[in-house]
């Protein structure tokens, strides 16, 4: 098992010769052993520059201008999230951040829309705040996906299954793309009082419930993994895209692939803020979530009854406090 944070090139694995395809799966697998994995990408550095920038103006915006993309019922599916309310599973201190929440939308009559309609809102971006906005989102959206959806070409083949493997079970998924800005630690001060209970951190150790998240950029360090009971800060190469795993893809490869278990905290003597940009990658709501059998064998039998991809989520939802009538946490 390997303990350390790898980088691979997904460009090898599409277009290199089969001994560097091999080397890529091979990577990409002791990788996932700490459930995170580096990988080179062809973003382009316009879009995220220009993304990012969109972002920052908008959290820049006062309180009650970005309330205004705030969508009632939603449960963090799409719109404005406020600070203190996501709360990790492991916690009962929310983080301290704040988000905006977006997906590509579908057609209204699509099927996965009318038998899912939590996980397929109407879209909520701040296009009346953030001119133009809405267009590069939605771009940096598909953009995204797109790579997320090659990299699990590169998965499907560490497991034994055909490249194509989850090409239909990401198609039209709920897939979610969060910007985040991690305020600086000292305004949580003044936003707590001087009697505020201490505990709070940026985002509390946590798994994703998704198959992979991609992570093209940060502004600042703070992101660490759980590697053999320690916490490893994760620092990818110049340029490139952090690919963790989650709950979703662990029962669906029957453990093999963990989950990536991690956290954002300031570092110490750290005075600013933190903004970054991820998307999880999800599968169809019908999705059923069950071991393939190239990950059962006798040694390793089968660990996970099978469950619904919109079950899994709504129970990850409720217990991340995102479900707004039925808050975990006050």
């Amino acid at each position: 098992m390997s303990d350390e944070i790898l980088d691979v090139d997904l460009l090898n694995f599409e277009n290199g010769s089969s001994t560097q395809r091999r080397a890529v799966v091979d990577g990409v697998s002791r990788s996932l052993a700490t459930g995170f994995v580096y990988t080179s990408h062809d973003v382009p550095d316009d879009l995220l520059d220009t993304a990012y920038a969109m972002l920052r103006e908008f959290f820049e915006k006062s309180p009650e201008e970005k309330q205004t993309a705030t969508v009632e019922g939603s449960s963090g599916q799409t719109g404005y999230t406020g600070l203190l309310v996501e709360t990790a599973a492991s916690s009962d201190k929310p983080d301290w951040k704040e988000m905006l929440n977006w997906s590509t939308p579908i057609v209204a009559g699509h099927p996965l829309k009318r038998h899912f309609p939590g996980a397929y809102p109407d879209q909520v971006l701040p296009e009346q705040i953030v001119p133009g906005i809405t267009e590069v989102l939605y771009r940096f959206h598909d953009t995204i996906a797109d790579l997320q959806r090659r990299f699990l070409r590169v998965i499907a083949e560490g497991i034994g299954c055909h490249e194509t493997f989850f090409d239909d079970m990401v198609q039209d998924g709920p897939t979610l793309t969060r910007a985040i800005r991690y305020p600086a630690m000292s305004e949580l001060d003044v936003a707590l009082g001087d009697d505020g209970e201490p505990g709070h951190v940026w985002a509390a150790p946590h798994g994703d419930i998704n198959l992979i998240t991609a992570l093209p950029r940060s502004t600042a360090p703070g992101l660490q993994v759980k590697v053999n009971d320690d916490w490893v800060d994760a620092i990818p190469p110049d340029n490139g895209v952090i690919v963790n795993t989650g709950i979703m893809l662990e029962r669906l490869t029957n453990g093999l692939i963990p989950i990536g278990w991690h956290r954002v905290v300031a570092a110490p003597g750290y005075e600013g803020e933190r903004y970054s940009v991820v998307q999880f990658c999800h599968p169809r709501p019908w999705t059923v979530l069950s071991p393939v059998p190239s990950c059962c064998t006798p040694e390793h039998p089968q660990r996970f009854s099978a469950i619904s991809a919109a079950h899994a989520l709504d129970e990850v939802l409720y217990e991340i406090n995102l479900v707004e009538t039925a808050r975990r946490i006050d």
